[in-house]
C-alpha cells in the first residue's frame, strides 16, 4: 500500500466539489480564515495584557482559612457506614 497518487487526490477533490459546491467551499474557507485571524489577534492581545499586568500579591498561608464557615461539612467525618 503506497501513498495516493495525484489522480486519487483529484478524484477526491472532484467529489468534494460536487457534494458541497464551490460557493459553500468558498464560504467555509473565508470563515476558517477569519477564525484563524481572530485567534492570532487574541493571542497577541493576551500576551500584551499578561506582560502589562502587575503580579498578584501573595497571601500568607495560616492554619485557619480566612473565610472559614461553620456550615462547611467535613467529607471525611460524614462517611456512611
Amino acid at each position: 500500500m503506497g501513498s495516493f497518487s495525484i489522480w486519487h487526490w483529484l478524484i477526491v477533490l472532484l467529489v468534494v466539489v460536487m457534494i458541497f459546491g464551490t460557493k459553500k467551499l468558498r464560504n467555509m474557507g473565508s470563515d476558517l480564515g477569519g477564525a484563524v485571524k481572530g485567534f492570532k489577534d487574541g493571542m497577541k492581545d493576551g500576551s500584551a495584557t499578561d506582560a502589562a499586568a502587575a503580579p498578584a500579591p501573595t497571601q500568607q498561608v495560616t492554619g485557619q482559612p480566612a473565610n472559614s464557615d461553620k456550615s462547611t461539612i467535613d467529607v471525611e467525618a460524614r462517611q456512611k457506614s
